[in-house]
């Protein structure tokens, strides 16, 4: 069976067809998060941090680090600060640093910039996941001795110079190519997982069954581990969460065996707090002056004021005890468990004495 393996200093985490589903938690990535880059611009890692414990929290094997933070302010300052790959390279190596510090998980370094990979590679403790390679001349050039010097696993994405295909054979033959040249280097099958691209179903009606067709295909006849950004095949559609949740399970029987998601349901803030309690006011319902928040939403199905694991991850534990990779469902039983209030202890059982 491939396994890929992943290790923190203390900790191992194992892709492979034979293991539950393996989590990679995407959280702590400064693209597209406008508040985070300015906190990293600042020197402010409070935010990653959190985010980091509560991906751990929520379920989450590995966490990905991505150092991709545009300083705007700083740009102005000293314009080298517009090349990523001035940037990049010490926000990298802080960032592993400051992750390493209060979680003992795996870590996938994934950067477009080498200087960020090698600097990553050198900070990180064990053995982490490279992110990423692709099928381009120059970045198979500059990746593959990187994950040879260093023995690590890397993510090969199956695009390359013409860039991505909605041929689904064509990003087949780019992994394949991937996975031939890193032979090259001496980095062995196992040590490559595949990212097959999921396009958005919205944008096209058979990524879905693409995807899995490909996936099926990587593992009979590549024999390499594969992963995807899980959120990609909701893009732009209502109730995303509703299409991730029947995704997953549907892959991981295709025989994916890992993914770059979200593990957290963010919690309610108190904007809409405010503003379900107006509509609830406005309908006549009177709300128990004492009643706290963390009660009213959880009462009106808002969710959670505090971070705890989204339904992603739900369908996924559902689906490591459907094909057998939760024994006697030990997981699931204790990912269901209700934890006691605050001030309560839990309730024991067993017989009562006879008196």
């Amino acid at each position: 069976m491939t396994r890929t393996i992943v290790e923190s200093k203390t900790k191992t985490a194992i892709i492979g067809f034979d293991q539950p589903f393996c989590v990679i938690g995407e959280r702590i990535n400064p693209t597209g998060r406008k508040i985070l880059a300015e906190e990293l611009e600042r020197g402010d890692f409070s935010r990653v941090e959190a985010d980091a414990i509560a991906q751990v929290a929520a379920g989450a094997n590995i966490l990905d680090i991505n150092s991709g933070a545009v300083f705007s302010n700083k740009m102005a300052e000293d314009p080298r600060y517009a090349d990523n790959n001035f940037v990049e390279p010490p926000l990298m190596k802080e960032m592993i640093e400051r992750v390493q510090a209060i979680v003992d998980v795996p870590l996938c370094i994934d950067s477009s910039v080498p200087g960020a990979l090698e600097n990553g590679l050198a900070a990180a403790e064990g053995r982490p996941l490279l992110n990423s390679v692709t099928g381009e001349e120059e970045r198979l050039e500059l990746v593959l001795p990187l994950v040879k010097k260093y023995n690590v696993p890397v993510v090969a994405i199956s695009n390359d110079d013409t860039g991505i295909s909605e041929d689904p054979d064509v990003r087949f033959a780019v992994a394949k190519k991937i996975v031939e040249r890193a032979a090259d280097f001496g980095i062995p099958a196992h040590d490559i997982v595949v990212d097959p691209l999921v396009m958005p179903i919205g944008a096209m009606g058979t990524a879905g069954l693409q995807v899995f067709t490909l996936v099926r295909r990587l593992r009979e006849e590549l024999g390499v581990n594969t992963t995807c950004g899980a959120s990609n095949i909701s893009f732009g559609l209502p109730n995303r969460h509703g299409i991730n949740n029947a995704f997953l399970p549907m892959a991981m029987t295709a025989g994916m065996t890992s993914a770059i998601m979200n593990p957290v349901a963010l919690p309610v803030g108190p904007k809409k707090i405010a503003e379900k309690k107006a509509e609830i006011l406005a309908a006549g319902i009177i709300l128990p002056d004492d009643i706290d928040d963390e009660t009213f939403v959880t009462l009106f199905g808002l969710g959670s004021t505090k971070p705890r694991a989204g339904k992603e991850m739900e369908a996924i534990r559902a689906a490591n005890f459907l094909t057998d990779n939760d024994p006697s469902g030990s997981e699931w039983i204790k990912f269901n468990r209700v934890a006691p209030k605050e001030g309560e202890g839990r309730a024991r059982t067993g017989r009562r004495k006879r008196g």
